[in-house]
């Protein structure tokens, strides 16, 4: 195994909009970029009509992970990660 395959965790909180709620927005993440999520909590809109809001770590290669935020703002998508914790 080579460092760029080298399995790392990334904490992110991310906003998924109403708009996007018939958008299958995680598992894309699996899917499309092969991350293991695991998410530590969630908060949906009652009856999902709402926003929702998703605690999300994130499992996968550097190379994984950064291009499945691209993903993710390119969907104009609010995301915080580990970085900025404690502004969650």
């Amino acid at each position: 195994m080579t460092s760029n395959d080298t399995l790392i965790h990334k904490q992110i909180r991310v906003r998924i909009p109403k708009d996007y709620r018939e958008e299958p927005v995680i598992s894309r993440l699996v899917s499309d970029y092969g991350l293991v999520i695991n998410i530590r909590a969630a908060i949906l809109g009652a009856n999902a009509v709402g926003d929702g809001w998703f605690d999300l770590d994130l499992q996968g290669t550097t190379e994984q992970i950064e291009l499945a935020l691209t993903y993710l703002r390119n969907l104009a998508l609010e995301i915080w990660d580990n970085t900025n914790k404690g502004s969650w």
